[in-house]
C-alpha cells in the first residue's frame, strides 16, 4: 500500500515513451519506400481487419476512459459504461450501411464523400466541424486527461496551485510534441504501427489494475454486499448520491443523480455514437484505408467486440475503489476527490513494476488518441481544404502540408486543453460538447445515405442551422455561471427563465441530442420536399436503394467471416450484457 514509484516504475515509463517514439519514426524511414500521398495518409490502402479493429479501439481510447470513466464510476456506479456499449451497436451500423459505401467511392476523407453525394459547400462545412472536433474533442481532452494523471503520481494539485498549473502544462507540451513528432514523421502507417503496441500494453495495464482491485475487494459477491449496505464515502458532497446500491446497475430511473435515465441513454446515444462512429473522420479514417470491402466490413465489428472490454477495465475499477474504501482498505480513507479515483489506487494498490506499467498504459492510452487525430487533422486539411482549392497539389506537396498541419494542430491542442478542466467530470464534458456538434452530421449522413430524395441544398441548410444552434447552446451551457451571474443582477426574472432553460432543456445533454437531432431532419426533410434536386449521376452509387439493399451482397467468408453472422453475434452479445446489468 506505498505510494511512491520506484526507480523501476520510472524506468518502465522512459522505456515506453523511447520505444514508442523509435517505432514511430521507424514506420516513417519505411513509408518512404511507397508512394507519397496515399501511404502518408492512408497507408496505401493496405489496411486488414484486425489491424482495422485494433486501430479504431484505440483512436477511441484515451486517458479519459482510464481517468474519467473511473472517476464516473467512483461518483455514480457503471451508468457512464453505456457509452462503450452503446457504441457495439452503432459500429454495426458503419459495418453494414456506411462502410461499403465510403469503400464504393474510395474516398480518402468524409468531407469528400459529402461533396459527392450533395455539393462542394457540404464538404466545406464538414472539414472545418472535422478539423474541430479532430483538434478539441480528440487531442484536447486526451492531453489534459494524460497530465492530470502524471500530476496525480507525482502528488502536485493541478488545479490548487501555480505549481500545479505549470507542471500541468509542463506534462501536456512533452505529450503534445512526442506525439506530433512520430506522428508528422510516420503518418498513418506510423499512427496504426504505434496504437497496435500502444492498444495491448492499455489493455494490460487496465487488466492488471482491475484484477488487483476485483482480488482485494473479494469478488463479485462481496463487491455487490458492500456497495448494498454502506453509504458512498463522499456522500453529502455536492453530486454525490447518499447510496450506492444501484451503482451495478445500467439502467437508471429519471431521479438518478448521475443525470442519464434509460430513455435517454436509448433516444440520445444513437445520435452521438453515429457521428462518432460513422461519420467523424478520426474513427473512420481507418476504414478508408482498408484493403478491400471485406476487410472494411468486418474490422468495425471487430472493433465491436473490443468494446465489451472497458465496461470491466476501464468502469469497473471506480466501482471496485468505492467498495475498497468502504471496507476499510486503503489507510486514511479514500481520494479526497472523484476524479483522483484511478490514480488513487495506482499508487496505493500496486507492486513496484506494476505501477510503471499501468502509468505506461495511461500515457499510450492519450498518445494514441493524440495521434490518430493529428493525422486526420494533416488528412482533412490537405485534402478537403488544399487539394479543394488547389486541385493540381502534387502528392509530395501534400505531404509537406499535412507534416506542417500536424505541427499546428499539436500547438492548438496544447493551448485549447486546460479548458476542460472546469467540467464535474471530464468525460461530461466530452459528452456534452458531441452532444452539440453531432446532431446535424448525424441527420445529413443517415438521410444522404438512405434517402435518395435528400438534396445538396437541404444538406447545407441542416449543416449551418444545426450548427448554429449547437454553438449557441454551448456557448450557454460553458459560460452558465458568468450568465446566470448577470442575469441575477439585473433581471431576477430573466434569471429565473435562464435557470429553468437550463435545468430542464440544457441539463439532460443526451435527450437534447435527440431532441436537435429531430429538428436537423425536420428541416432537411422539408427543405428537401419544397425544393427538389434531381440526384447526380455520380451520386447514385453513394445512396442505397433501400435498406435490405447492403444485406444482400456477397458475404465474403464462412462463419465469422461472414459480416451478417458476425453482425448478428456482435447484436446478440450487447443484448444479453444489457439484460444482465440492466
Amino acid at each position: 500500500m506505498t505510494e511512491a514509484m520506484s526507480r523501476w516504475d520510472w524506468g518502465i515509463i522512459a522505456a515506453y515513451l523511447v520505444g514508442v517514439v523509435g517505432l514511430g519514426i521507424a514506420a516513417g524511414f519505411l513509408r518512404r519506400r511507397g508512394g507519397e500521398g496515399s501511404h502518408y495518409f492512408l497507408a496505401g490502402n493496405t489496411l486488414t481487419w484486425p489491424v482495422i479493429g485494433l486501430a479504431m479501439f484505440a483512436a477511441n481510447i484515451s486517458t479519459v476512459h482510464l481517468v474519467s470513466l473511473a472517476q464516473t464510476a467512483y461518483q455514480y456506479g457503471l451508468v457512464y459504461g453505456n457509452f462503450e456499449w452503446m457504441a457495439g451497436f452503432t459500429l454495426i451500423l458503419l459495418s453494414l450501411f456506411f462502410a461499403p459505401l465510403y469503400l464504393r467511392s474510395r474516398v480518402p476523407t468524409l468531407p469528400d464523400y459529402l461533396e459527392r453525394r450533395f455539393n462542394r459547400p457540404c464538404r466545406d462545412v464538414l472539414a472545418i466541424v472535422s478539423l474541430f472536433s479532430a483538434i478539441v474533442i480528440h487531442i484536447g481532452v486526451a492531453l489534459y486527461t494524460a497530465a492530470w494523471v502524471l500530476c496525480g503520481i507525482l502528488n502536485i494539485p493541478p488545479d490548487a496551485t501555480v505549481l500545479g498549473m505549470e507542471a500541468l502544462m509542463l506534462f501536456i507540451i512533452a505529450l503534445g510534441v512526442l506525439t506530433g513528432a512520430y506522428t508528422m514523421l510516420g503518418g498513418l502507417l506510423a499512427v496504426v504501427w504505434t496504437e497496435s503496441v500502444q492498444t495491448i500494453l492499455l489493455l494490460v495495464g487496465a487488466v492488471a489494475i482491475t484484477l488487483v482491485g476485483y482480488i482485494k475487494v473479494g469478488g463479485w459477491s462481496e463487491l455487490a454486499a458492500t456497495l448494498a449496505t454502506h453509504p458512498h464515502p463522499l456522500a453529502g458532497q455536492p453530486g454525490i448520491p447518499e447510496s450506492t446500491g444501484n451503482f451495478l446497475s445500467m439502467a437508471r430511473s429519471a431521479s438518478d443523480p448521475s443525470g442519464l435515465p434509460w430513455y435517454s441513454v436509448l433516444l440520445g446515444y444513437p445520435v452521438l455514437g453515429i457521428w462518432y462512429w460513422c461519420a467523424d473522420q478520426t474513427i473512420v479514417q481507418r476504414v478508408l484505408a482498408a484493403r478491400d470491402e471485406k476487410q472494411a466490413r468486418l474490422g468495425p465489428l471487430f472493433c465491436a467486440f473490443i468494446k465489451i472490454l472497458p465496461v470491466f477495465f476501464f468502469v469497473l475499477p471506480g466501482v471496485i475503489c468505492v467498495a475498497l474504501v468502504q471496507q476499510g482498505y486503503f489507510e486514511g480513507g479514500g481520494p479526497a476527490r472523484t476524479a483522483d479515483a484511478y490514480t488513487f489506487m495506482l499508487t496505493r494498490m500496486l507492486p513496484m513494476g506494476l505501477k510503471g506499467l499501468v502509468a505506461a498504459a495511461m500515457l499510450a492510452a492519450a498518445m494514441q488518441t493524440c495521434s490518430a487525430a493529428l493525422n486526420s487533422s494533416a488528412t482533412l486539411f490537405a485534402y478537403d481544404i488544399v487539394k479543394r482549392w488547389r486541385p493540381a497539389t502534387t502528392d509530395h506537396r501534400l505531404v509537406v502540408i499535412g507534416k506542417i498541419t500536424t505541427v499546428v494542430a499539436t500547438v492548438i491542442a496544447i493551448a485549447i486543453s486546460p479548458l476542460f478542466g472546469q467540467y464535474t467530470t471530464i468525460f461530461e464534458g466530452l459528452a456534452r460538447l458531441i452532444s452539440y456538434v453531432s446532431p446535424p452530421i448525424t441527420a445529413v449522413f443517415l438521410l444522404g445515405v438512405f434517402w435518395k430524395k435528400a438534396t445538396g441544398r437541404a444538406a447545407l441548410l441542416t449543416l449551418i442551422i444545426g450548427g448554429a444552434i449547437g454553438m449557441v447552446l454551448f456557448a450557454l451551457d460553458f459560460w452558465k455561471a458568468p450568465i446566470t451571474a448577470f442575469l441575477s443582477g439585473n433581471s431576477p426574472s430573466l434569471a429565473g427563465a435562464f435557470a429553468w432553460f437550463m435545468h430542464n432543456v440544457i441539463h439532460d445533454f443526451m435527450l437534447l441530442a435527440f431532441y436537435l437531432l429531430v429538428v436537423c431532419c425536420g428541416i432537411m426533410v422539408v427543405t428537401s420536399l419544397l425544393r427538389p434536386e434531381p440526384l447526380k449521376e455520380e451520386a447514385r452509387p453513394l445512396v442505397w436503394e433501400d435498406w435490405h439493399e447492403p444485406l444482400r451482397g456477397e458475404a465474403h467468408g464462412h462463419a465469422l467471416g461472414n459480416y451478417r453472422i458476425l453482425a448478428a453475434a456482435v447484436l446478440a452479445t450487447f443484448v444479453v450484457l444489457y439484460l444482465v446489468f440492466r
